[in-house]
């Protein structure tokens, strides 16, 4: 008879192995849960350069976003003729299906021809109960020799591979200006609302405000909902007036919305609106805004992104100037921001989006990618993109 004692049924050395065994496969899917925030920017490369080389004078406004398959895609404005806002534009794509390590060649997904007041990007919605793809954006938005203003979508069911012909939307939504984002819109993942399409943006610079837009049979058909309108609406606007502008829509766990915005007109400071939607954004009440006095910015679009808990943010930190684009992170859902900051570009940069790939594997977990605007003599000369490990790269 064996004179090993048997502990659990399991003898000493086996039970040995069995905790190894279970420690090496619990660190491979759990480290990332009990591993300090320490983003390092793990990799980095220029998506698009501007200066007028072939079709496109400067590429502006990135978006970023995550694919149900696993893709990346990343869009810009390319701008035909000038780096003005108005004019002619077509809507530029990158593909990535290597989580950003190699990019697909430039694609024109969407033309306007040679409009005075072309396309405005725009909000990507990515709809993971139809796994499809919503490209939400303007036509005419400044009204500059041209009326109505619409608002516009295509639509993509093979992973961005191809887009469908542009839908006006003006049917349902009316002509008001509304410029979607740029960012991305969110699908509902909590109650309430569970699958609803939120997409939210602003409006002209005398009817601006934060205006959400909301779709609950995956694009179909789209209405207004919550709005947050600047004062006085609809008229001419001074400095320091109430002037909510370009925003970031981001989904709590919790169920509610968080909408971070431009402060058009440095109302109160120089710092980011962030208004909160309780009931899946059919509206956003003024006693649910506050003005994040940590996240200092000179007016201008920022990225806003929540995962696995933690919420992050990158804008050009600095209250007058449009330089020092910093990433942010919050472990408090955003009522208060880690001291430690990372900063991804010193010179000049402007606006930014985020994303990250939702999945099981463990990779999914560690990264999260920026895409910005980004140069040495002024911020509109590239568009970068920046993959950014989560824990220091361990």
């Amino acid at each position: 008879m064996s004179s090993t004692r048997r502990i659990d049924g399991v003898a000493p050395t086996r039970r040995a192995l069995v905790l190894v065994a279970f420690s090496l496969f619990a660190t491979r899917y759990l480290c990332t849960a009990f591993v300090q925030i320490d983003p390092l920017v793990y990799d980095e490369q220029l998506l698009w350069v501007g200066g007028g080389a072939g079709q496109v004078n400067t590429y502006r406004i990135p978006l970023l976003t995550f694919t149900p398959r696993g893709s990346l895609l990343a869009f810009a404005e390319a701008r035909k003729y000038s780096d003005r806002d108005i004019g002619a534009k077509f809507i530029a794509m990158r593909r990535s299906t290597d989580r950003g390590a190699t990019w697909s060649p430039s694609s024109f997904i969407v033309d306007d021809g040679s409009l005075a007041d072309g396309l405005n990007l725009g909000s990507v919605v990515v709809d993971e109960q139809q796994g499809s793809l919503i490209l939400v954006y303007s036509v005419c938005f400044h009204r500059y020799h041209c009326s109505p203003s619409s608002t516009m979508m295509v639509l993509s069911q093979d992973d961005g591979l191809t887009w469908s012909p542009p839908r006006n939307l003006s049917t349902q939504l009316g002509v008001k200006s509304f410029a979607p984002g740029p960012g991305y819109g969110i699908q509902k993942r909590y109650p309430p609302n569970v699958g609803r399409l939120v997409v939210c943006g602003h409006g002209t610079l005398d009817g601006n405000g934060i205006f959400c837009v909301l779709s609950d049979d995956h694009g179909l058909t789209w209405r207004y909902g919550g709005m947050l309108k600047s004062i006085p609406y609809n008229q001419p606007k001074q400095a320091q007036d109430f002037d909510p502008d370009e925003c970031q829509p981001v989904e709590m766990e919790d169920g509610s919305i968080v909408v971070n915005a431009r402060n058009q007109n440095s109302y109160h400071c120089r710092c980011r609106m962030v208004v909160r939607s309780t009931d899946g954004g059919e509206s956003l009440p003024v006693e649910n805004l506050i003005f994040d006095t940590t996240l200092v910015d000179p007016a201008v679009a920022a990225g806003a992104l929540q995962k696995e808990g933690v919420m992050y943010f990158t804008n050009p930190a600095n209250t007058h100037s449009r330089v020092n684009l910093t990433l942010r992170w919050s472990l408090t859902n955003g009522s208060s921001w880690e001291k430690e900051a990372v900063q991804l570009w010193a010179g000049p940069s402007c606006y930014s989006s985020m994303t990250s790939l939702v999945g099981e594997a463990i990779e999914d977990r560690k990264y999260i990618y920026v895409i910005y605007e980004k140069g040495h003599k002024s911020c509109i000369e590239t568009v970068s993109f920046a993959k950014i490990h989560l824990y220091g790269g361990r």
